[in-house]
């Protein structure tokens, strides 16, 4: 299966790729400047309580499924499972259409 793109749907494509990218480098630097900032506050409020880990790991979660969506890494449900599972479901369909006639 080809897809033939007009030069302004690639472009458009492009242009939505890139902005997916600014976001998620924006979310990154927000979320180690105010880690940061959590740490310090942490830190020097109440240094034998440290509850700084809590919004590190929640928002660090998100971080890493955010990456992971934008550059299209899915190590469990990829491309090639996709494609596998698009096949096994037609030759299931195929195969009750045979089973029924």
């Amino acid at each position: 299966m080809e897809l033939n793109f007009t030069e302004e749907e690639r472009y458009y494509n492009a242009k939505k790729r890139v902005n997916d990218i600014k976001g998620f480098y924006g979310n990154l630097i927000s979320y180690i400047i105010f880690n940061g900032f959590f740490l310090i506050l942490n830190l020097m409020t109440s240094p034998n309580e440290l509850w700084f880990f809590w919004p590190l790991i929640g928002w660090g979660v998100g971080v890493v499924f955010h990456g992971m969506k934008v550059f299209n890494y899915s190590p469990f449900l990829g491309k090639n499972w996709e494609e596998r599972k698009i096949k096994e479901l037609m030759d299931k369909e195929n195969q009750a259409k045979t089973n029924w006639k």
